[in-house]
């Protein structure tokens, strides 16, 4: 599993998310004091999720499906 990065912005598209109100509350906290974005934060956990997805779709076992 990859570490946490402070991100590059990229080009972007404008999406609307609902987040519940603790995890609002909880990024906050992480971000608080330093100089991320909340945006920044959520792009990229999700960037480090969907490696954590495709890392876990390979065989364990080094063959190939």
């Amino acid at each position: 599993m990859r570490k946490f990065k402070l991100p590059v912005v990229p080009d972007t598209t404008q999406k609307s998310v609902r987040f519940p109100n603790d995890i609002i509350k909880q990024v906050e906290e992480a971000i608080r004091g330093t100089n991320v974005s909340f945006s920044a934060f959520v792009i990229e956990a999700t960037r480090v999720a969907l490696e954590n997805l495709r890392e876990d779709e390979q065989p364990q076992d080094g063959s190939q499906p």
